[in-house]
C-alpha cells in the first residue's frame, strides 16, 4: 500500500498508528536511498521529503496547518485522527 493510501484510510487511533508507521518507513527508505545515491540538499529527496531535520519538519507541519486551516480547506471536516495524520504528512513536503 502507498503512503497516500494509509493517509486516506485514517479514521481512528489504529489506522492513525498504521499511517505513522508507514510515514516512518517512507522516511527510513528515503534515508537508505540517500546513502546509496546522494541528492542535492536543495531538492526534495528520493521519496519527496523536503524537510530532513526535526526542526524543519515541524516548521513545515506548522506552516501547513496554519496555511490550510489545519486541513479544513482541503477536506470536508476530517476527523481528528485524520487531521493529525495530515499534519504529520504536511511536514514531509510542505516548504
Amino acid at each position: 500500500m502507498e503512503l497516500d493510501d494509509y493517509l486516506n484510510n485514517v479514521t481512528d487511533q489504529n489506522s492513525f498508528i498504521e499511517f505513522a508507521k508507514a510515514l516512518q518507513a517512507d522516511k527510513e527508505n528515503e534515508d537508505s536511498k540517500q546513502k546509496e545515491n546522494s541528492v542535492s540538499p536543495y531538492s526534495s529527496g528520493h521519496n519527496g521529503w523536503e524537510n530532513n531535520t526535526i526542526s524543519s519538519y515541524l516548521e513545515a507541519s506548522i506552516a501547513w496547518a496554519e496555511d490550510s486551516n489545519f486541513g479544513e480547506d482541503q477536506e470536508d471536516s476530517p476527523n481528528p485522527w485524520k487531521k493529525l495524520a495530515m499534519f504529520l504528512y504536511g511536514g514531509k513536503f510542505y516548504e
